[in-house]
Order: C-alpha cells, then structure tokens, then sequence
C-alpha cells in the first residue's frame, strides 16, 4: 500500500476518533445535566420537571429537529387525574420533535424524562440511569438522523409521567401527531448506563423474533442478551413495564432497551457518579448501529463477530 493512501487512511481514521470523542463528550454532558440537582428529580409537574423539559426543548431546536405542533411547539400537554383525589387534575408534558425520512411510515424513538422528585428531607432522586441516560441517547441519535437523512421518518420522544404508569406514552397515542397506522415500530430505552457486566437487554424479540437479524454490531463491548419478555416469567417480564407497553398494547412492534435493576435503582444513589460512563457511551453506539440497521432494512450479513447471545 502506498504511504499516501496509509496517510489518507490514518487521517480519516482520526477524523472519526474525534468525531466520536466530541460526541461521546455531549452524550455524557446531557447525561449529566438532566440527572442533576436543579432539576430536583423531574418529577411530573414540578418545577424541576419543568426545567429539565426547556432543557430537552433547547436541545432539540439546537439539534435541528422539527416540531409537530403550531408555533414552532415541541410540546404535547395531557391531563392528568390524580388516583387518590379525583377532583385535583395536574397536566404531563411530552417532548416530541420529527425527522422526515424517504419514507412517510414511522418509528418512534423515544425514552421518558420524569423521574421521582425529592424526598420529605429535600434530597433529590437525580435518576441518572432512569432515565437521564435514555434521553441523552435519544437526543444522540436525533443529532445523527438530522445529518444523516433517514430512510423511515423518525419521531423522537420524550415522554413525561411514565413513573405514574407509562400515563405520557399512552397519551401521545390517544392523540398522536401522525396516524397510528403509520407508526410502524418502537423503540425504547429506559435505564441503559449502569451495569458492571457489560450486559444490556433487548426485549421484544420473543414477540417479534424477525427483529434478531437487526442486532449485529461493530461494538463488542456490549454485550446485547434476549430475554425479560415471555409472558411466562412473571414480574421478569418487561414487555409491559416502562413506555414500550403502550405500543404493545396497540399491537406495534417494538424494541425496549435497558439493564436489569441494580442497587441504585429507584435510589438516592442513582447519580451521574454512579454511572458506568465507557458502558453507556458504547450501549449508545451498538443501539444506534441497530437502529441504522432497521432503517437500511437490509439483512445484516455476519460482517462483524457478534457477541448476541440467542
């Protein structure tokens, strides 16, 4: 090989390293931001909900990414009825903004950004796994599509009140922005930055199973596990238990992703300092890779060796 092309080469593979670093540094900077104490745990309708949602708003018109509704607005009210009083109606908020692909069939991308709020003692529940990590990566994805148009339209969405029984997700398809019919597949991320082995699930393979051809990726420091969703398992089945249980109920394909429960769940604890920072950085490129894999809708060719276990 001539010097001049190895040249081109390293200057090309050093391009993407930067690249990726400058990407993986946002990632981890949403993180961070939406897990922190200003925003006093997310939960929905709260002040500290309502600053993390002008935070995501800010994002997505930085990212470039277009608002369904009137007047430039990326957010979708919906009544809420408290269980205990039923005269006391609060509102949730989601965050939706769209990439128009070739195609006008839809897959909705989406994570929710609620989380608990604060404790009687002030302390706040900063959710950095659940789930600042799923909207830091939906808004890395959104920024990739964005610049790299789509084959299908994608909808990104930041649903709200999914602590209080998935109430954001099954608003948006009470009244979604594009007819059901046209959304033809989800996927969800709830959870997806802390686990020491390496592990992340992909559930909804037992569902769909055409979907496992989608999940070979480059990245084999991931490693990508079916399971948590046969109706068999009990509580151990996820299919219904964070935002993609709305879609299924509908009967629309969908990919959930996430870890399983680990001591910080649900936890003071649950902090950015408690994440694991290089696991989720790569959880974000193998779930992108897969989503590009979807999108393509081509058969994925046994490329690179896969750490999948079936």
């Amino acid at each position: 090989m001539k010097k001049t092309t190895i040249g081109v080469l390293l200057c090309l593979l050093f391009c993407l390293n930067q690249l990726f670093a400058q990407d993986s540094k946002q990632l981890l900077k949403d993180l961070k931001k939406i897990s922190s104490d200003g925003f006093q745990g997310r939960k929905t309708g709260t002040i500290g909900n309502q600053k993390a949602r002008d935070y995501i708003v800010n994002r997505f018109k930085k990212i470039g990414l277009t608002p369904f509704l009137p007047n430039k607005n990326f957010v979708q009210n919906f009544p809420i009825k408290d269980k205990v009083d039923t005269n006391k109606i609060t509102e949730g908020r989601n965050i939706l903004g769209y990439v128009a692909g070739n195609l006008d069939s839809v897959i909705v991308v989406s994570a929710h950004y609620d989380h608990l709020g604060m404790n009687k003692n002030g302390d706040v529940f900063n959710g950095a796994d659940d789930n600042a990590s799923g909207v830091a990566a939906l808004l890395h994805f959104a920024e990739y599509f964005v610049k790299n148009k789509p084959n299908y339209t994608f909808v990104f969405a930041a649903f709200d009140a999914e602590e209080m029984g998935l109430l954001g997700a099954k608003a948006f398809l009470k009244k979604p922005p594009v007819e059901v019919a046209k959304i033809k597949m989800n996927i969800n991320m709830d959870m997806i930055a802390h686990n020491d082995k390496g592990e992340l699930y992909a559930v909804g393979t037992f569902k769909y199973p055409e979907l496992k051809k989608y999940f070979l990726t480059s990245n084999h420091k991931v490693k990508i596990l079916f399971g948590h969703d046969d109706p068999k398992l009990g509580s151990n089945d996820w299919t219904n238990q964070s935002d993609q249980g709305a879609f299924n109920a509908k009967n629309i394909p969908f990919i959930y992703f996430g870890v399983e429960d680990h001591k910080d769940y649900h936890q003071l604890t649950d902090e950015f300092k408690n994440i694991n920072q290089t696991f989720f950085i790569n959880v974000s490129q193998s779930i992108l890779e897969i989503i590009k894999n979807i999108d393509t809708k081509k058969d994925i060719k046994t490329i690179f060796r896969s750490k999948l276990k079936m």
